[in-house]
């Protein structure tokens, strides 16, 4: 296994939308295991492959309080929500940002998982807001997307700090 760099925004590869993926197979099990330790090691909980520049439609989560139930889906597809909750969403490419975001409460995913199985899943609260917010990076959104134009401006400059340089 391998850490895979992260992409930060402004990078434009963040905007690109991924593709489906057509066959499960060890290279796809590989970057399933790559994007694992990547999250872990941010610390974060969720991950796309557009994060890592790979445009493929495949995210993997763990909200587990021990990091022991990790989740790989791939060729995501949310075909039922219902219900609205705010939770304070962050992002990988998009470091040391966090702002509240209004997202469907309840959500049923059909994907496949690591194996190419077909499966759904029931989310809510936490595993169903990361669940929307990789998916979102699936087809180049980004949380700040939601915000208004002042909030967004004010992460810009946080990030023009963090990184010191222009963006």
């Amino acid at each position: 296994m391998a850490l895979l760099n992260i992409l930060y925004f402004p990078d434009l590869r963040l905007r690109k939308k991924a593709m489906s993926i057509t066959n499960v197979n060890d290279e796809i099990s590989l970057l399933a295991d790559d994007m694992l330790e990547t999250m872990y090691a941010g610390h974060g909980i969720g991950l796309a492959a557009t994060q890592v520049n790979v445009q493929k439609r495949i995210i993997v989560i763990d909200v587990s309080a021990n990091k022991n139930q990790p989740l790989v889906f791939i060729n995501p597809e949310i075909i039922e929500s219902e219900g609205n909750l705010q939770y304070e969403e962050g992002c990988l490419s998009i470091p040391r940002a966090y702002e509240m975001i209004t997202r469907a409460d309840k959500i049923r995913v059909r994907a496949w998982d690591r194996d190419g199985k077909d499966i759904k899943c029931d989310a809510e609260n936490l595993l169903a807001t990361c669940i929307q917010h990789e998916i979102d990076h699936l087809e180049g959104k980004l949380f700040i997307d939601y915000l208004s134009n002042l909030k967004r401006q004010r992460i810009i400059k946080r990030l023009k700090k963090h990184f010191r340089q222009d963006i």
